[in-house]
């Protein structure tokens, strides 16, 4: 039996098991990490982030709750960089390897962070798309991991788990599939949005690459410019700064909380 220490964070509430790996004796596969995010049979979260050593500094490996590792995180990044700060003593600025690219952190004294994010791509103008037997305008693009992006009038009536399990395995972004967002404007430059998140297979409180593609939606919706404000299911309020239009954004940033919940350890 091999003990394990971890840290629990969230940010937005978007939460994460957190192993600190830099000596690379950690080894442990697809289901034990499940196991691990369960919230009935173990510590429960919506993924798990290892930080390694690597010949620049760390790398953040992230995997979602089902075992699968995904290239990126925006909540899980941010949660990253102060998880990173603690173990290397970094005060004001972090920067670490993902598999979707660098990205470089600022550590506010508010206890947000934000993040630079890599540049968007992929970015595709809506489809009319069919899903639970209804037309829906549904935008694209990648902010890391892949984005869709649906802009509906009162997002607490969508139907998020039908409509987002339809749309994440529909043909169009076939083979890995994507994950779903649901956006309602509510002022210039402002709104909410819920998220179904691929690897997870439900709704999370928030999804900071979603937040990010749904910003850049909302910004071509409005024809304006950042930095766009929206309100996530868990309440929290995520910035996304960027420069840039209709695909060609340029300094994309993501600002939003990042917490240590608590410390313990537990028996593999």
């Amino acid at each position: 039996m091999v003990k394990l220490d971890f840290w629990k964070m969230n940010g937005a509430g978007n939460d994460f098991i957190m192993l600190d790996n830099r000596a690379g004796d950690i080894q442990i596969n697809s289901s034990t990490i499940a196991r691990l995010c369960d919230r009935h049979r173990g510590i429960g979260a919506d993924g798990l982030i290892m930080a390694e050593a690597d010949e620049n500094g760390l790398r953040m490996r992230y995997y979602n709750s089902d075992g699968g590792e995904a290239e990126m995180c925006g909540n899980g990044a941010r949660c990253f960089s102060r998880f990173a700060a603690s173990l290397t003593g970094a005060r004001q600025r972090i920067v670490f390897q993902t598999l979707a690219g660098p990205i470089a952190a600022e550590l506010l004294d508010d206890g947000r962070v934000r993040l630079g994010m890599t540049k968007p791509k992929d970015f595709r103008l809506p489809d009319e798309l069919e899903a639970n037997g209804k037309r829906l305008q549904v935008w694209f693009v990648d902010t890391g991991v892949p984005h869709a992006v649906v802009p509906v009038e009162d997002v607490e009536s969508t139907d998020v788990l039908g409509l987002g399990r339809e749309l994440r395995h529909h043909p169009r972004f076939a083979p890995k599939g994507t994950n779903v967002n649901f956006l309602q404007q509510t002022e210039r430059n402002r709104g909410v949005v819920r998220t179904y998140e691929r690897g997870v297979e439900d709704e999370t409180l928030a999804c900071g690459t979603g937040v990010t593609a749904s910003a850049l939606v909302l910004s071509e919706l409005q024809g304006s410019s950042g930095p766009v404000s929206l309100r996530v299911r868990g309440g929290d309020w995520l910035e996304v700064g960027f420069c840039g239009r209709g695909g060609n954004w340029k300094n994309v940033t993501l600002c939003g909380p990042a917490e240590f919940t608590f410390h313990g350890s537990v028996n593999l």
